[in-house]
């Protein structure tokens, strides 16, 4: 049972009815917990928020869970799952204390990764409440978080992408121009990521074998994705299609889950199918999960939650199921739920962080909708602050602009710039491949070949002859 949480300032006490009201109240404002109604009605109001939250000792959130655990099976993944030897280790902290540690020396990356089992999503939404853009950015960093499947993403000093070759009519010709253009820019080592225009198990089967024989022909350690919804993929794997990561997009709350037609049960299906596969050469993450902040709003399920907590929460649904990748699609859904640049940048790091310290392999989609208070410069921004915090993975689209789902985004030459202004390089394996095939002259300086490599300049010659 919840109880008021209360904080006297002066001559005025501030009174919090439950423990989601304190949560929301202290968070960062944005345009999405204004809509929802729960947001702090003044500067004054959230900082009293904060500061109220920075006393609550972490433990309340294993005896006050935010939705009943009766009504909602991510309150139950988060609280049957929880590690308590792991907790030892901060059980006796305060949020605010949780923060000190966190930024102290004393929080190595040994010791975030064993104690990352023991932190709740709410934990980690409560102390990144508190926390400034730089304190978001230094914790991440520590977080070491490394999958594999045909290649190994995560490494401290590498950052991946995902090459992002959508087209309005699935056109396979464009499809493939743009999957060229991507790698010769050194793209696509996170994963080869289509989503369908014509969202049907025939479609995505068409796709994934596209992908597939582009993969094979030139040997590319990398792996295929058609995001498609998760049960259209367990059609696919019974039909024998070259199924590499199994998709879906997932939220923090049962109910959001159920607006997108699945359960975790689902997703349980769809992980053993795709192991029994047995595609992946270096390891088995098989797994591909998106997320964004206002989904659960969106779908009227974030039972009165801030969408930054039931952002977090969503990171317990991927925890489960070792993906390969997770990234937040951090300003897709719109200004409705992210207003402006500053929001967008504020929600993208927060959401790493979390992502982060509970143990998940996070990328971030850097992007915005042309309704948005934001542009291409908020995008380099966050892109280099992410950049700067160890994120897994961003997107690589060409010219930065998805011409399907009518979005602005970052491009295959943005990857090269944060990898040459950072010294962050592709995968290993993926690295090794671009160099093999002549596609970079200097790999640890992100230097491309001046010449197109023979390998796609024979292809490409037959092709201008037959037309």
């Amino acid at each position: 049972m919840g109880h008021a949480y209360r904080y006297t300032l002066g001559s005025q006490t501030y009174q919090f009815a439950s423990l989601a009201e304190l949560m929301a109240k202290a968070t960062p404002q944005r345009s999405g917990d204004r809509l929802a109604g729960v947001i702090a009605h003044s500067a004054k109001e959230r900082a009293v928020a904060q500061m109220t939250l920075a006393d609550l000792p972490l433990k309340t959130f294993l005896n006050e869970a935010l939705i009943p655990y009766e009504q909602d099976e991510v309150t139950r993944l988060i609280l049957d799952d929880h590690d308590s030897k792991a907790f030892s280790h901060i059980s006796h902290l305060t949020v605010g204390d949780f923060r000190n540690w966190l930024l102290s020396d004393y929080a190595t990356p040994e010791v975030l990764a064993t104690v990352k089992m023991g932190i709740t999503p709410e934990m980690a939404a409560a102390v990144s409440k508190i926390m400034r853009n730089q304190d978001l950015i230094l914790v991440a960093k520590k977080c070491h978080v490394t999958t594999a499947f045909r290649n190994t993403i995560g490494l401290p000093g590498h950052l991946s992408t995902r090459l992002q070759p959508n087209h309005p009519t699935d056109d396979v010709n464009g499809i493939a121009a743009s999957m060229l253009d991507g790698l010769l820019y050194g793209n696509g080592d996170a994963v080869i990521g289509i989503n369908p225009a014509t969202d049907n198990v025939a479609q995505a089967i068409k796709l994934m074998t596209l992908m597939d024989d582009v993969i094979q022909k030139y040997q590319i350690p990398t792996q295929s994705c058609v995001l498609t919804h998760v049960t259209n993929t367990i059609e696919c794997i019974e039909a024998g299609a070259p199924v590499d990561l199994v998709f879906q997009s997932i939220g923090g709350t049962e109910a959001t889950n159920s607006s997108f037609g699945f359960n975790l049960n689902t997703l349980a299906e769809a992980q053993q199918a795709a192991l029994s596969l047995n595609r992946g050469s270096v390891g088995q993450n098989v797994m591909y999960f998106e997320t964004g902040q206002g989904s659960s709003l969106s779908a009227n399920a974030h039972h009165g939650l801030d969408q930054q907590t039931c952002e977090a929460r969503a990171y317990a649904v991927a925890r489960k199921f070792n993906p390969l990748l997770v990234n937040t699609v951090v300003g897709f859904i719109g200004p409705e739920y992210l207003f402006d640049g500053k929001e967008i940048t504020r929600a993208g790091l927060e959401d790493h962080f979390c992502g982060k310290l509970l143990g998940v392999p996070m990328g971030c989609d850097v992007c915005y909708t042309n309704h948005a208070e934001a542009d291409q410069n908020d995008m380099d921004n966050l892109l280099t602050l992410l950049g700067v915090a160890g994120c897994s993975f961003v997107m690589g689209i060409p010219g930065s602009d998805d011409i399907m789902l009518n979005y602005q985004t970052t491009s295959f030459h943005d990857a090269l710039y944060v990898r040459r202004v950072l010294g962050s390089r592709p995968s290993p394996e993926f690295e090794q491949w671009l160099t093999r095939m002549n596609i970079m002259q200097d790999t640890s300086n992100t230097i491309l070949s001046s010449a197109l490599p023979s390998a796609f300049a024979e292809p490409l010659r037959a092709l201008k002859g037959g037309c």
